[in-house]
């Protein structure tokens, strides 16, 4: 049976409503004449706005709605911020497509009045790491000691901690319109959000710093967006696949491969950042030019992973490269090297609390 009209399954917030307006303009570009409606669906996630994540079951809680929706027929398709997605899928339920990844990266919002370098009355040094010229430079350095940072974010909060443990960190839950009034009414001094969001809604003038991910690594899956869908509806695959970003899929299942084998979710603090560096001829090397030599492929997956303590005290890094057809079995080999050096003992303290 042709169908010409289809729905798409998303949550109510602003920048919810425009990732599914901006898949549905994309679909109608690649498919001429398909009618697609909007479900707004209000998540457990968005009805709970006064208790931390981590305390009321994490990621799903953004998802399971829609995804009952899903299942009952009631939405052909629904569309995710990846970041929010779970690793495993209901039964009958698939990621069809991952778009191309906005700013994947974090960045600092500071109070309007307390904003440069100049006001800033901040008794630390700068902080110095390697002569690393991006973390030296970081306005996170000049807030005031004793700052007060909003973020609803274990992950943020951890690694922020990390290098300014004198900062006072506090719970930020709701929009992101509404984070950011509560930042220019003076609540907090400064807010930790993602950047993709922020430019997704034409506020990036309101950025202070985009923070380098050796300050503040990514989320798994930040800035892509996802398409989740009937395994069996194939009209829906089809169509949906048009959207599917190559290099973005690789990355982001490279990711979430890492986190599945950690067994995490939003009660630890769990990042990874993984990218797609391409070389030149002249880089390449081969096995007939110098068998003892590691052999570098023209496109290579690197990716940088951690998990770290709920109070930053302790943070496990991690670095791994290899080929890109191999994304999730190099996530899972990263997140084992984490596990093997000091994150087992971390998250086996978090889930035993």
């Amino acid at each position: 049976m042709i169908r010409n009209r289809i729905s798409i399954g998303t949550r109510g917030s602003k920048l919810a409503l425009w990732q599914a307006e901006w898949v549905k303009a994309e679909l109608q570009k690649v498919t001429p004449g398909l009618q697609i409606d909007l479900i707004k669906i209000k998540t457990t996630g968005d009805r709970i706005l006064d208790v931390p994540l981590a305390n009321i079951g994490g990621k799903g809680l953004f998802v399971k709605e829609i995804e009952e929706a899903l299942l009952r027929g009631d939405a052909d398709l629904a569309v995710h911020s990846m970041k929010d997605v779970p690793t495993d899928f209901p039964t009958g339920l698939h990621l069809a497509a991952i778009c191309k990844r906005e700013d994947p990266r974090d960045a600092l919002l500071v109070r309007q009045k307390a904003e440069g370098r100049k006001q800033s009355n901040s008794p630390l040094p700068p902080f110095t790491k390697g002569g690393r010229r991006g973390i030296n430079n970081s306005l996170l350095y000049d807030l005031p000691r004793g700052a007060t940072v909003g973020t609803s974010s274990l992950r943020r909060s951890c690694q922020l901690l990390h290098r300014r443990p004198d900062l006072k960190v506090v719970q930020l839950r709701g929009n992101l319109d509404t984070r950011i009034r509560k930042l220019n009414e003076g609540q907090f001094d400064a807010v930790i959000l993602a950047v993709a969001g922020i430019k997704r809604l034409g506020l990036s003038k309101r950025i202070t710093e985009i923070l380098s991910p050796e300050i503040s690594l990514p989320a798994i899956g930040q800035g892509a967006i996802g398409i989740e869908c009937r395994v069996e509806d194939e009209l829906i695959n089809t169509i949906v696949n048009l959207l599917n970003h190559t290099e973005t899929a690789i990355c982001v299942r490279a990711e979430r491969a890492f986190l599945k084998r950690l067994g995490g979710g939003c009660q630890v603090p769990i990042a990874a950042y993984a990218r797609i560096t391409r070389r030149q001829k002249s880089e390449v090397r081969s096995q007939q030019s110098d068998p003892s030599s590691l052999i570098l492929h023209p496109s290579s997956l690197i990716m940088d992973g951690l998990v770290g303590s709920v109070t930053g005290d302790r943070i496990v890094k991690g670095y791994i490269e290899g080929m890109t057809e191999e994304s999730e079995s190099i996530g899972v080999t990263l997140a084992k090297d984490l596990l093997a050096r000091g994150a087992k003992k971390i998250l086996e303290e978090v889930y035993g609390e």
